[in-house]
């Protein structure tokens, strides 16, 4: 018990002295609300292991809970640890430390100090944000109400998020980021106009913190005239229109052409067509007749044929 003593005496007065050497450092952001837990990187205390922790703010540093011996001490009805009554946990096996419902008063530096034969440091950083409200979007003050906007007018916009500290306020046309806004240190109200020509449901404004965010996206709503209105038709919808005009005229002209072109080419292999040759037939009639041989007794007789065409 001496020794751990000692150890812890001495690592007091190395705090105290600004000699305090660390060996790990983290930084760690949370919301105001949130539970964080502080690790130790320790698989498993053994007996004589000692867990040690403490808080430091400003010029004064307190023990706020340890382990001896697996026995477990947490030191929260202090008059200096007040701000943590009943938000502190210690695992057991690992001498992790959890800070429940944390707040801003949580924010400061944690050290802890491991003795298990020899000396381990760790520090961290904790900062406590406030909560992030959802941004709100209204009319810009100088954007002419729906009823009497021309339609060559834009739509003027206004996001804005009250009570906010080390945040971001930006506008986004879905993943592009159109402008933004930053501020360090606490802020009544933060805002961000907007100009646009009509309104769609891409648009969405963004609160955001380092590690989280707020998003508010802009709903087809009568806040400005919606994209899918009668709007002016724009130098370049008006260029297409024409090219389309232009393909379809020469697309007419060449179908006129080519139907012209054939039948000229039809009419002309009418007229030089052979015309087709008439064959007259003629039947072919046959007689016969006798002739006597004067050579002969008259019983020798040569047939003769006529053909008489007709």
């Amino acid at each position: 018990m001496s020794y751990a003593f000692v150890c812890f005496c001495l690592w007091l007065l190395d705090g105290v002295s600004g000699v305090y050497t660390d060996e790990t450092y983290e930084m760690i952001s949370v919301m105001e609300g949130d539970s964080v837990t502080l690790n130790t990187d320790v698989t498993e205390i053994q007996r004589d292991d000692q867990i040690l922790w403490m808080f430091k703010l400003q010029n004064s540093e307190t023990r706020i809970a340890e382990i001896y011996k697996q026995i477990i001490s947490i030191y929260d009805n202090k008059e200096n640890n007040e701000r943590f009554r009943g938000r502190l946990q210690i695992d057991e096996q690992t001498g992790s430390l959890t800070i429940t419902n944390i707040n801003k008063l949580h924010s400061g530096l944690y050290k802890l100090q491991i003795i298990n034969g020899g000396v381990k440091y760790k520090s961290f950083n904790l900062a406590v944000y406030g909560l992030l409200t959802v941004p709100m979007i209204i009319d810009s003050p100088q954007n002419p109400s729906v009823s009497k906007r021309s339609s060559q007018q834009n739509c003027s916009l206004l996001c804005s998020v009250l009570n906010v500290s080390d945040v971001t306020l930006s506008w986004y046309k879905g993943c592009s980021l159109l402008s933004s806004i930053s501020v360090s240190d606490l802020s009544i109200s933060l805002s961000l106009p907007l100009e646009i020509e009509c309104l769609d449901d891409s648009y969405s404004c963004v609160v955001a913190y380092s590690f989280t965010n707020q998003t508010k996206h802009l709903n087809i709503t009568q806040l400005c005239l919606p994209c899918s209105d009668d709007r002016p038709v724009s130098v370049k919808h008006l260029m297409i229109a024409v090219v389309i005009l232009l393909l379809l005229l020469v697309i007419s002209v060449l179908a006129t052409k080519m139907f012209c072109r054939s039948k000229s080419r039809k009419e002309s292999a009418q007229k030089t067509q052979t015309s087709v040759e008439e064959v007259e037939y003629s039947d072919a009639i046959f007689t016969t007749h006798r002739a006597q041989d004067s050579e002969t007794t008259g019983q020798n007789q040569t047939e003769y044929s006529e053909v008489a065409f007709r």
